[in-house]
């Protein structure tokens, strides 16, 4: 048997750092698909389409991403449930980071025609399959080995991941975009972010090949048969629950580092430069303070920090589109981290919530499978949805905005309805039942 209390600082700092390099590695495999998405990819794969339904299309195609970090969670969940949270941690790095290569190399619609935009499609669905097996292995990883006083503490580092995988995204295409032309760009220079995720993900592999396994995984003699069925049987409504209560979080941060850079550069004719620029600085900001967000959650409560960030969100949507209207780079700005702030608010402490809300036999798929339906709700639809609204509004896309507060209502109920956890130990927790 194992104690998750008995474990050494210098420890968890080496598991931090690697959960939190791994996530960095596998969001930005994602993330870069985005950032494609939003710049280049609806002239290329979808060429007969008017520019507002290439980046329909484009988006489209994103979307199918979070689609399947579902199916994921379930596929990788009932790997980690039932033979650890460390396999998951290699099997998913693997498969999301052959799929972003794969995407690189795929033949524009001038060359194959629709075979093209297929192609696009089946990889942009296994990289969400693999991303989705990610995020729950990680985190768990990290939770249980950490103590119960500062698991929202340990557990964030895995949340600073998708700071530091979309800066490096965001970074790479900045610095292409800025060195070459239009047409190199079009041509050839968007795929360079997608063959670099074969060399880190190699390197993310070698650094998870020296983890342990998690000591509650080894404590567990009871294991659930088929997790998934167990999961929808006796936490179902949990699953629900936190699946709305994630999608504001979703939705904001995939308007303001998605959507964003689509409307500012078709619509107002901002430079994508410029624009990358203003959402590279805020989510660096984010970044900074998730640790600091998840020490304020063991301090206060889980509970209390999602329902203040969720009102946040709520109250900054209708300001933020505002500000992103005015074109000038500052107040975009502004705009963008008022919104990453309030988002940041409540997924810091995210890791460390979901983990405590499951028993150990189905955690990995409860978990995950929780997180990523808030993925499909908030996250998938939100850059299509916002870009068919901004294409039918004036100048300031004020539906965007009113869309926003209606999802942070939604999660803010949601959340109300969740108890809290901190700070009970996570073997103790009680499993809440639907």
């Amino acid at each position: 048997m194992h104690d998750v209390r008995t474990v050494a600082a210098p420890s968890m700092s080496r598991l931090a750092a690697a959960s939190l390099v791994g996530t960095a590695i596998e969001f930005y495999d994602f993330f870069v698909y985005g950032t494609a998405a939003a710049l280049v990819l609806g002239p290329l794969f979808f060429p007969t389409f008017s520019p507002v339904a290439g980046t329909l299309a484009a988006f489209g195609t994103f979307g199918v991403g979070f689609v399947a970090r579902p199916l994921g969670s379930v596929l990788f969940g009932h790997l980690g449930d039932r033979r650890g949270r460390r396999p998951v941690l290699v099997l998913s790095l693997l498969l999301t980071g052959a799929s972003t290569v794969a995407v690189g190399c795929v033949p524009s619609y001038g060359s194959i025609g629709v075979a093209a935009p297929v192609l696009l499609l089946v990889l942009r669905f296994l990289q969400g399959l693999g991303l989705g097996g990610e995020w729950g292995g990680a985190v768990l990883l990290t939770a249980e080995h950490a103590p119960p006083g500062r698991r929202g503490l340990w557990s964030s580092f895995p949340q600073v991941g998708p700071a530091v995988g979309f800066v490096l995204a965001n970074g790479v295409m900045l610095a292409l975009s800025a060195a070459l032309s239009e047409a190199q760009f079009a041509n050839w220079g968007w795929r360079v972010p997608f063959w670099a995720a074969g060399g880190l993900a190699l390197a993310g592999l070698w650094l998870r090949s020296s983890l342990t396994e998690s000591p509650r995984f080894l404590e567990l003699d009871d294991f659930a048969r088929v997790p998934l069925a167990e999961v929808v049987r006796h936490h179902g409504r949990l699953v629900l629950l936190t699946a709305g209560a994630l999608a504001a979080g979703y939705a904001v941060f995939y308007a303001v580092t998605t959507w964003s850079l689509s409307y500012a550069t078709e619509r107002l004719g901002v430079s994508r430069t410029v624009m990358l620029t203003c959402v590279m600085a805020a989510v660096v900001v984010k970044g900074a303070l998730t640790p600091l967000m998840a020490l304020l959650g063991d301090r206060f409560g889980r509970r209390p920090m999602c329902l203040a960030g969720c009102a946040a969100c709520a109250l900054w949507m209708l300001p933020m589109v505002a500000l992103l209207a005015t074109g000038e780079p500052l107040l975009m700005f502004l705009g963008i981290l008022g919104a990453l702030l309030a988002f940041v608010t409540m997924f810091a402490v995210i890791a460390a919530y979901l983990p405590e809300l499951y028993e150990a036999r189905v955690r990995c798929t409860g978990a995950a499978v929780g997180y990523n339906l808030g993925g499909v709700l908030g996250g998938a639809l939100t850059p299509i949805v916002a870009t068919a609204l901004a294409a039918h509004g004036g100048r300031v896309p004020w539906g965007v905005g009113l869309y926003l507060t209606g999802i942070s209502l939604l999660s803010l109920g949601c959340f109300a309805l969740l108890p809290e956890t901190r700070p009970v130990p996570v073997p103790a927790v009680e499993p809440v039942t639907g």
